[in-house]
């Protein structure tokens, strides 16, 4: 029960001051003549006074309520590191033991609030550890007259510190981790998004030390594509240029990875990786026409149409062998360069097509021979067949059989027929899709050269299922052949004609390897969180998919089938940064969120972080790994903190649950005693 005296004025307050005034200055002025019934007046006037203020007694029925203390915990990916998750939720069992005993308190209960810090926007959402806004919101909700303090649990690494608005009462740092942690990142300062085949691509990094520097160079490993393709030393703190060869077009995955270092905290931020989308300044392709013919164009006018093919076209009009006495300067041919283009810059184109060629001593073996070799070493040969590949001038009797995958049988096969897509073909991105449209069939071809099918894999048919086009992979190199010169009747339009065009443009940029038509890939696109996985592959279906997690967690995922030749699998990801995706024969690398975190930007435990708010409120920051501290209760605007101990505030907050008010001078009492005060001074001043 709690009681005090309250004031209802009938009258403004100002005008009981004026009258006051009035009341003392008669009173003074009656004693001043010296009457003796001045002081019975002055006690009638302080009747009146108090009649008008109204006075009365306020009882109150209160009800104590309990202070309401925060514990904020933080379960980020931070924590995760070394022994930081025990000390966390040993802290967090001995805090909450002490709070539980304040809660039976009579005379200051406390009341625990928990609120846990995760990354809720899963591990795409990268906004690092977010306590202050916790420990805000939860704020919030709760009277400010009740909040007795919050403890914060956590490795320091708090990154919305500049949300912070005032709080009413102490906050307490509990910092997990050790003093003298140690730990290295690796950030990459730029990367070209662009880079030419061929062409070496340059990016600067940065190796950032935490804690207890060392400032010892350090090597970084450089790979692509998830193969190492070097080393480089870098030295903490300072930015270093580095290079990288782009080898082929489209996306070039570049991963760089610092060594581990003795007592090093996480490898997550060891880690970076970006994309280098190659592309070719030129592509070159040399067509070598064995004599003309109607297709010859076809070649011409398919490659002429890319823009960004440089193309060199040789027709073969006279041999050496034709020999009918016309001088030489008399002719306008223009001679064969056959040494410039096949044995020093053979190297320098992309492809080289053979249209409808035969053995007629314009290619000693030699240069053949360097062809071969050429297609070894990483170039390309597409053999479009003619009449003469089933003979004894066939390019099949030459070194470049070393390559070719397909032997003639001498059969020259002249009957229609309509080229059909083998099972293989299906699920090869050449072939892929190619199907007649609607009802109407595809144009037929009126010539094939029958070969036998050596190595490779065969993906078009022609008459009685012979092999019509085989591709294979020699070396570093590809080769295709196409075992007909006929093509060029489906760009006639020739019973409707065919996918022609697109046949051989797929057929040409395979050859030269572009990304997007490899028959054997592994490739991924993060979504969110969802990372969906595409397998495309001419062979035996794959089994399942290997993901290994940035933390080192392996999943297994099953591939499902997606179409001919193509295989999908979708994956949740639990953690941000870099996963590394194998089904035993192909890797790849995806991202998932930033590579390298916010959580691992700095993994380093501090008390600097939390300190200035700390001091701000007169709370305290403590090392967990130095002791728990104490906790005890004080009253406002007292110190909260000390050695070995902190403090929580005793707020006193109440709910009033009864009021009784009593009058303490009411009217018709002032009234009656005033009256007689009055009577009584009136008598006094009449003898």
């Amino acid at each position: 029960m709690n009681a005090e005296i309250v004031f209802d004025p009938v009258v403004p307050w100002a005008l009981i001051a004026v009258f006051g005034v009035l009341a003392l200055g008669l009173c003074v002025l009656a004693a001043w003549l010296k009457s003796p019934a001045w002081w019975l007046r002055a006690g009638a006037f302080a009747l009146l006074i108090a009649a008008l203020t109204n006075p009365a007694l306020l009882e109150e029925e209160r009800r104590s309520l309990p202070d309401i203390a925060f514990v904020v915990i933080d379960e980020t990916e931070s924590q995760t590191i070394g022994e930081r998750t025990a000390q966390a939720e040993e802290a967090e069992a001995a805090v909450l033991a002490e709070l539980n005993a304040m809660a039976d308190d009579a005379e200051a209960p406390v009341e625990t609030r928990v609120v846990r810090v995760r990354n809720e926007g899963g591990p795409v959402s990268d906004p690092g550890t977010m306590m202050m806004t916790a420990l805000r919101e939860a704020a919030s909700e709760a009277p400010a007259e009740r909040i007795a303090g919050a403890i914060l649990i956590t490795d320091g690494q708090v990154h919305d510190v500049e949300e912070t608005t005032e709080f009413p009462a102490p906050v307490h740092g509990l910092i997990t981790g050790e003093e003298d942690e140690f730990d290295r990142r690796l950030v990459v300062e730029s990367a070209p998004a662009f880079g030419i085949v061929g062409e070496q691509a340059t990016f600067k990094l940065r190796v950032e030390e935490h804690g207890a520097a060392t400032r010892e160079p350090v090597r970084v490993s450089i790979s692509v594509d998830g193969e190492v393709v070097g080393f480089e030393m870098a030295r903490p703190g300072e930015d270093v240029e580095m290079s990288v060869d782009i080898t082929h077009g489209g996306a070039n995955i570049v991963e760089l990875a610092l060594d581990a270092a003795p007592g090093e905290l996480t490898l997550r931020n060891n880690r970076a990786a970006f994309d280098v989308n190659g592309v070719r300044d030129r592509l070159r392709v040399l067509l070598v026409s064995g004599e003309p013919h109607a297709g010859e164009r076809t070649w011409r006018n398919l490659l002429k149409a890319d823009p960004s093919v440089d193309l060199v076209h040789f027709t073969i009009l006279r041999p050496p062998s034709k020999q009918d006495g016309t001088p030489v300067y008399e002719l306008s041919l223009i001679a064969f360069p056959t040494r410039e283009l096949f044995l020093e810059k053979v190297d320098e184109f992309d492809l080289i097509i053979f249209d409808r060629y035969r053995r007629r001593g314009v290619l000693p073996s030699p240069y053949i021979a360097n062809i071969s070799r050429y297609v070894r070493d990483g170039g390309a040969v597409l053999v479009a067949a003619g009449p003469f590949f089933a003979g004894v001038e066939s390019l099949y009797r030459t070194p470049l059989s070393d390559v070719i995958p397909v032997e003639p049988t001498a059969q020259l096969l002249e009957a229609p027929f309509t080229p059909e897509v083998t099972d293989a073909g299906e699920r090869h991105p050449v072939t892929a899709g190619l199907r007649p449209v609607g009802d109407d069939p595809w144009g037929r071809w009126l010539r094939q050269i029958e070969v036998d099918a050596l190595s490779g894999d065969v993906v078009m048919t022609g008459i009685d299922d012979k092999p019509l086009l085989v591709m294979d992979r020699v070396g570093e190199g590809r080769v295709a052949v196409l075992a007909s010169d006929h093509a060029w009747l489906w760009s006639r339009g020739f019973e409707g004609g065919g996918p022609q065009a697109e046949l051989l443009r797929r057929l040409a940029h395979w050859l030269m390897k572009e990304p997007e038509l490899e028959e054997e890939s592994l490739s991924a696109i993060a979504e969110g969180a969802t990372l969906t996985v595409t397998r495309r592959s001419v062979k035996e279906t794959p089994e399942s998919l290997s993901i290994v997690s940035p933390s080192g967690e392996r999943s297994e995922v099953p591939f499902e089938a997606a179409g001919p030749g193509v295989w999908r699998a979708v994956f949740e990801a639990q953690e941000q940064g870099l996963h590394r995706l194998t089904d035993g024969a192909i890797t790849a690398i995806a991202a998932v969120g930033p590579p390298s975190p916010i959580e691992f930007e700095n993994a380093v435990s501090t008390t600097d972080v939390l300190a200035p708010i700390a001091a701000s409120t007169g709370g305290g920051v403590y090392r967990l790994a130095d002791g728990e501290p104490d906790i005890r209760r004080v009253d406002e605007d007292r110190r909260a903190a000390g050695r070995g101990w902190l403090g929580l505030e005793q707020r006193g907050a109440y709910a009033v649950e009864d009021v009784r008010l009593t009058p303490l001078a009411p009217g018709w009492l002032m009234l009656m005693l005033t009256a007689g005060i009055l009577v009584a001074a009136w008598r006094v001043e009449g003898r």
